[in-house]
């Protein structure tokens, strides 16, 4: 499976924080954005990740990422010129995805995912090469979602835009996981009234085919749009508190690179020999013992 990491748009809900910095690059706690929803691909197995950016913003990921070879990974970059919705990602990607599944995931999005996760990636792989699969968080603010409207035995029966009278509380997350017609059904989108590409015209595509399954994200798991003041705020003590409470690190891509295996022992101490002196390194490096430790 491929991955598509989108850190677009103009981030004009943070400004002027964005106003030289892309929003991917602030602070999350202790990590740049970035670090979350590529952590979440690397949770899911994906290695090859295509990073879709602005002409911008696009130099200093790269400068921040580089090809990912360090952590065992592959990652490529591409620019959206302008702002032209989620689902322009699978246009812009369409080489790269080629015949693969593939997993989108927006950038300013923060997961947690508790013991549901080994559920959540069953679930992928039963409908991957066929079906698509997304997933709704329960919220008190939906209309600035896709909406999730379900029948009374769970299953999905529309998603709207941002509706003015939602009909749930679910909203449709930044996660969403398509076979490879995704590309065919993207080029035949027609621009919104915002003349953006929207994902909801694409997922009501799957939807009204009987391919789609979209699954509640139940109490337990987190999920963040950290793409406000309040919602970056948010994210960056939600980060705080779970990492003083257990003693962990969230999105730690080089912990999770290691434990996953895309690196091994050597590659490991590498990295570590190259992280600058301090909390960081402290933590990797107790990361590094204690699996050895464990072997």
């Amino acid at each position: 499976m491929k991955g598509i990491l989108l850190a677009g748009g103009s981030g004009s809900r943070l400004y002027p924080l964005t106003k030289t910095v892309s929003k991917q690059l602030l602070p999350v706690y202790d990590k740049p954005m970035i670090y979350y929803p590529l952590s979440t691909l690397m949770q899911f197995e994906i290695k090859d990740v295509l990073i879709i950016s602005t002409p911008h913003d696009t130099p200093n990921i790269q400068g921040l990422l580089g090809d990912g070879n360090q952590i065992g990974m592959n990652l490529s970059y591409k620019i959206q010129e302008a702002p032209r919705g989620i689902a322009q990602a699978f246009t812009i990607g369409a080489d790269f995805i080629g015949k693969d599944n593939v997993c989108l995931i927006l950038g300013d999005n923060i997961f947690h995912m508790d013991t549901e996760f080994i559920t959540f990636k069953s679930e992928v792989k039963k409908n991957q090469n066929n079906r698509a699969t997304i997933f709704a968080y329960e919220v008190s603010d939906p209309e600035r979602f896709g909406v999730v409207e379900f029948d009374k035995n769970h299953n999905a029966v529309s998603i709207e835009e941002k509706p003015k009278q939602p009909k749930s509380n679910f909203a449709s997350v930044g996660l969403y996981f398509y076979p490879s017609d995704v590309v065919d059904y993207a080029k035949d989108l027609k621009p919104s009234a915002r003349n953006e590409y929207e994902i909801t015209d694409l997922n009501n595509v799957y939807l009204r085919q009987g391919r789609m399954a979209v699954v509640p994200m139940h109490r337990g798991n987190v999920w963040l749009d950290a793409g406000t003041p309040n919602s970056l705020m948010d994210s960056g003590n939600f980060v705080q508190m779970i990492e003083a409470r257990q003693g962990i690190k969230i999105a730690c891509i080089e912990e999770i690179a290691y434990n996953r295996g895309f690196i091994d022992d050597k590659q490991m101490a590498t990295l570590i020999d190259k992280t600058p002196k301090g909390s960081y390194r402290a933590y990797l490096e107790r990361v590094l013992k204690e699996k050895q430790r464990n072997m």
